[in-house]
């Protein structure tokens, strides 16, 4: 300690301790009527899914919590997940914090950083300091993804910005039946155990930071992140929870749609007058599809719901023991969504959406004979856009669009001690930048002048504590622009303008749309030749919002963009071992659609058994593995698995075992098994993956994730002894800058 840090301390430093007078730093404690928070967020749940906001898919748990609380009917997100996270922990627009597109796909602009600001505090960056706990588990997808590696860095993992325990996963989309999971600054293996949930498992972990928190300290608040991956892609849920809606669909999307909205009114989310939008121009009428097509879409929609409802169970439990324990008069549970429903199922859904990622296309016929599988692990299913379309009853389009379909979503606010008319409903304008300053606002809680040695951001949102005791009063916000992919809308004060962007279309030229939304619930009559004023009032606010938030410039790029952010420095040569290795998919071997070479130094006996290789899983993959002496590779395509085995059983000793692929034309090659330099067996890839099967581990000596192969036992550990394994990757990649690897790029 220096002579100034002395001078500057409030204690006293003497001789002797006798001489001198010690001092600590006192436990922060927020005011006493603090409350816990609880922030649940769901994944691509519409306006409609709810059953408290008019669908007939059960939700009695969330239901049960508006019937105490209130439901909100004029809530508004970004129309993507990073970006409304970013906007939720910090209170700020979404392009003003870096995120104006989802964490993958950074550009390099201010408003593009794939990464939170270093100056944006976020919730428990501000409430831990204030004397709160602070948990997050689930979904994060607030770092880049070359930074989701064992390497780090970790400052923009969920305990670098804030939180004191975390339990999830990093990515976009996971499996929740065998998902990657990361526990605080670790990589962990995914848990075997017989029925395992990602949706169960973040609310026990939830219950679990929590229980351990107040053993030690029972008078300190807590504040929990419960970021569930459900119901994003893929659709996976206990079959009975599938089951329980078998036949509940059949009638199809426009009967959903028509029979939600009237739901909707009769509850009163929706006003008696406003009307159900058209049906999107990309969604065919439920009347024209064929007898199997409506068993293939209505199936889908049968898992989607159960996913829903076995959702709503998780949230029933935490929400039970928080009250079992009497903590819930004064705890504020906030359910929301971060986006609208999604149309990426396209026409008919899909039963592995790594296809549809990297455009190999389904057939019909592929999902007739698996529709009692979907849901389980052995598909990456989704719904079909109709089913999307009917999730945002009754607004026009979906998430990624600044349309109803993709902004207005669906919140829930339970808070006993100060919502006391339980049932309410609010009807005030709010965005989900709004959040952050209300809970600051009710925890007693003042957002800090400087964050890590900076000027802190300001926050943009404006509180909504006033709905609490007043559901009636007057908005306060007075204008929230929006902005993804050159999707653009404004509104203010009660009118909307917004545009439908496609890519490559001139932004100076495309029609903007106008709505007066206080009397147009579902902007269903675009009004903008009626009142040019308005509108070109409105677009120049939309200007001045953008210039003021770091929406410049504008991209419309989608897949494109993740080349320039995903993947680590370029490398052709990697080197591991010995032992079992787990390399994150972001940091791994990038060898899709080119010519590579693996090389194994083993030692084995006639007992070795077990995963040499594994990468990825069931939407993808491929592994080697030594079963009964023999060596067996796999490959996990698109739609198709091809088996290819040595001859014979392997001598023991230490041995060089080879994987050896030339690639003789796009997405095809041949493959030949070596041992010790002499071909063992021999075979054709005739489809593989354009970018990698990627979205899972690449592990050596073991499998993780879900299961490569179904020869051995998960994790299928190695018997053997790995010595070291190394991997070169050619040259003779097809140039595809959206869906290929980082060295196209960097050796164009």
């Amino acid at each position: 300690m220096t002579d100034a840090d002395t001078d500057a301390w409030p204690g006293k430093i003497g001789r002797t301790w006798q001489e001198s007078e010690p001092w600590l730093d006192p436990f922060k404690r927020p005011a006493k009527e603090a409350p816990n928070v609880v922030l649940v967020v769901l994944d691509d749940v519409g306006f409609a899914h709810l059953g408290c906001y008019g669908s007939n898919i059960a939700t009695p748990n969330i239901d049960r919590l508006a019937a105490a609380g209130r439901r909100y009917t004029n809530y508004h997100t970004t129309a993507m997940c990073s970006p409304t996270r970013a906007s939720l922990l910090t209170g700020c627009n979404h392009h003003a914090v870096g995120m104006g597109l989802i964490a993958d796909m950074g550009t390099g602009f201010p408003g593009y950083l794939g990464q939170l600001d270093d100056r944006a505090a976020t919730l428990p960056e501000m409430l831990t300091p204030a004397g709160y706990s602070a948990f997050a588990a689930g979904k994060w997808h607030l770092t880049r993804a070359r930074e989701m590696t064992q390497a780090g860095p970790f400052r923009h993992w969920p305990l670098g910005r804030g939180f004191e325990r975390f339990y999830g996963f990093l990515y976009s989309l996971v499996d929740q039946w065998h998902p990657e999971l990361v526990r605080d600054n670790g990589f962990i293996e995914t848990p075997r155990d017989p029925g395992y949930h990602l949706s169960e498992a973040i609310v026990d972990e939830t219950i679990g930071m929590i229980a351990s928190a107040r053993a030690a300290d029972p008078d300190r608040p807590f504040f929990a992140y419960v970021a569930f991956g459900a119901c994003h892609s893929p659709h996976q849920a206990p079959k009975e929870y599938i089951d329980a809606y078998r036949g509940a669909f059949d009638e199809g999307w426009d009967v959903m749609r028509e029979r939600w909205h009237q739901q909707q009114i009769a509850l009163g989310i929706a006003p008696p007058e406003s009307r159900l939008t058209p049906r999107n121009q990309d969604v065919q009428p439920w009347s024209e599809l064929t007898a199997d097509e409506r068993r293939v879409c209505a199936r889908h929609q049968e898992v989607f719901a159960g996913f829903l409802t076995h959702t709503d169970a998780q949230i029933g439990r935490l929400v039970d023991w928080i009250d079992a324990r009497g903590l819930g008069d004064n705890t504020l549970v906030i359910v929301m969504s971060d986006n609208g429903a999604s149309a990426e199922g396209g026409a008919f859904g899909h039963i592995n959406l790594r296809r549809f990622f990297q455009y190999h296309e389904e057939r019909l016929e592929e999902h007739l004979p698996v529709l009692d599988e979907l849901g389980s692990d052995r598909h990456w299913n989704t719904y079909p856009a109709g089913w999307g379309h009917a999730g945002n009853t009754p607004h026009k389009w979906f998430k990624m669009q600044t349309h109803g379909g993709g902004v207005r979503d669906p919140m829930v606010i339970r808070w006993p001690a100060r919502i006391r008319d339980g049932g309410g409903i609010s009807h005030q304008f709010c965005h989900v930048s709004d959040l952050a300053p209300t809970i600051l606002e009710v925890t007693g809680v003042t957002p800090p002048a400087t964050v890590r040695g900076q000027p802190a951001l300001p926050m943009t949102g404006t509180s909504i504590a006033y709905t609490f005791a007043a559901p009636d009063a007057p908005t306060r916000k007075q204008a929230q622009y929006f902005e993804l992919m050159g999707n653009r809308g404004i509104w203010s004060n009660g009118w909307k303008a917004v545009t439908r962007h496609y890519e490559g279309d001139d932004y100076e030229t495309e029609h903007w749309e106008l709505y007066h939304v206080d009397a147009d619930f579902s902007e269903s009559e675009d009004v903008s030749g009626r009142y040019p004023e308005k509108l070109a009032e409105l677009k120049a606010l939309w200007e001045r919002e953008a210039a003021a938030n770091r929406v410049f410039p504008l991209d419309d790029r989608n897949i494109s963009r993740i080349a320039l952010s995903y993947y680590l420095e370029p490398r052709n040569t990697w080197n591991y071992g010995p032992g079992r290795i787990r390399v994150s998919a972001y940091a791994a071997p990038s060898i899709g659609n080119r010519s590579h070479r693996f090389d194994f130094d083993v030692t084995i006996d006639d007992a070795s058994e077990g995963a040499l290789l594994a990468v990825g899983g069931r939407p993808g993959g491929y592994g080697l593995h030594l079963i009964d002496g023999r060596l067996v590779y796999e490959y996990v395509g698109p739609g198709h698995r091809t088996v290819i085995e040595a001859q014979g059983a392997l001598p023991p000793g230490r041995r060089t075992l080879s994987i050896v692929f030339r690639k003789t034309g796009d997405c095809q090659g041949e493959l030949a098994l070596l041992c010790d330099g002499a071909e063992i067996g021999r075979g054709m890839l005739n489809e593989i993956w354009r970018g990698g099967p990627a979205g899972a581990s690449f592990c050596i000596g073991f499998a993780n994730g879900s299961p490569v192969s179904d020869r051995y036992a998960m994790p299928g550990t190695f018997t053997g002894t790995i010595h070291g394994v190394t991997v070169e990757a050619g040259s003779d990649y097809h140039h595809d800058p959206e869906l290929e690897t980082h060295i196209a790029l960097s050796e164009d």
